[in-house]
């Protein structure tokens, strides 16, 4: 496992794109690519990109390591 460049959500952009999920989980480029392609994960697409809101992100990740909604 990579890891993370980030030390803090404080540090993160508005937006996030696949890059940067994986730069922040610390798993690879491919992994966070298809990790923004799950069903169940906060996707916003705008026109052909797909972003993740920041705080939809922050949420996701708290309800998937803490055993949240299921």
């Amino acid at each position: 496992m990579k890891e993370s460049s980030y030390k803090s959500y404080d540090e993160l952009p508005l937006f996030l794109n696949a890059a940067t999920v994986a730069k922040v989980l610390g798993v690879s480029p491919s992994s966070g690519y298809e990790l923004i392609h799950e069903p169940d994960f906060p996707v916003l697409k705008v026109g052909c990109r797909m972003v993740v809101p920041k705080d939809k992100f922050v949420e996701w990740v708290s309800q998937h390591t803490q055993g949240g909604a299921e």
